[in-house]
């Protein structure tokens, strides 16, 4: 399947806000590599919707399935010109329950969160600078959280390790340019299944975001397929929740 085409790979992306941008990457004439740890039926059949896409299982808390990912995807292209840091997880600990917090919820979180991406973008580095030209330059995107950016978020852990996720960002902004271009979206709340639960979270944007809503997968989509059609910005994190940082 090796492909003069340019080809993205989105992190857990068989559902929610990986799938949106996966899909709208693949509607902006990328080849894609969709992805998850578990959801492999669903995967497969998005893949199959797709001309000259491929799906690939990996769980990314194994650093050598991480890698293998990566390999897998080049050794089906041959090339990579985006990747999409999307996959993550989450711990609902209330901020106060220091204990509850303890070191393995903390490892498990930056294993997923933080160093996960950072091992798939050092075994794409190479590609990814192969593939950048005068006509487009490569693109990492990571997919943080607004808890990362203001004191909130489900669990202490989980917000420190979206803000390591965006101070690693821009770190690799000047590291990589300007052949590889790194920015980061962060996503306030984002109406998937996951958050139908969340009715305070629901509660909050309705009353005091600008908005009044929370955001669709597509909006956070069109946030990156803007990221990858941009030929100069780097080192950015977008903060996306409707203006709720404004209240």
């Amino acid at each position: 399947m090796k492909s003069n085409e340019r080809v993205a790979l989105v992190t857990g992306s068989t559902s929610g806000i990986g799938k949106a941008i996966a899909l709208q990457l693949s509607d902006d004439g990328f080849n894609v590599v969709f992805h998850s740890k578990k959801s492999v039926d669903e995967g497969q059949r998005l893949a199959s919707s797709i001309p000259r896409a491929t799906y690939i299982q990996a769980d990314l808390s194994d650093q050598e399935q991480a890698k293998g990912l990566v390999s897998q995807a080049l050794s089906l292209y041959g090339r990579m010109d985006v990747l999409v840091n999307n996959a993550g997880i989450n711990a609902m600990i209330p901020h106060g329950s220091l204990k509850q917090a303890s070191p393995a919820v903390w490892r498990e979180l930056y294993e997923v969160n933080v160093i996960a991406p950072w091992t798939l973008i050092a075994e794409a580095e190479q590609a990814l600078r192969a593939s950048s030209c005068s006509d487009y330059t490569s693109s990492i995107i990571n997919i943080s959280s607004h808890a990362g950016v203001r004191p909130k978020g489900a669990s202490i852990p989980y917000a420190a390790s979206k803000a390591s996720l965006n101070h690693m960002t821009q770190l690799l902004a000047l590291t990589l340019s300007p052949e590889i271009r790194v920015n980061a979206i962060a996503p306030g709340l984002v109406n998937t299944p996951m958050a139908e639960s969340w009715v305070e979270a629901q509660k909050l944007w309705t009353e005091r975001s600008p908005m009044k809503r929370g955001a669709e997968p597509l909006e956070i989509a069109h946030t990156a397929s803007m990221l990858v059609s941009s030929s100069y910005l780097t080192g950015e994190i977008i903060l996306s929740d409707g203006g709720l940082n404004l209240t």
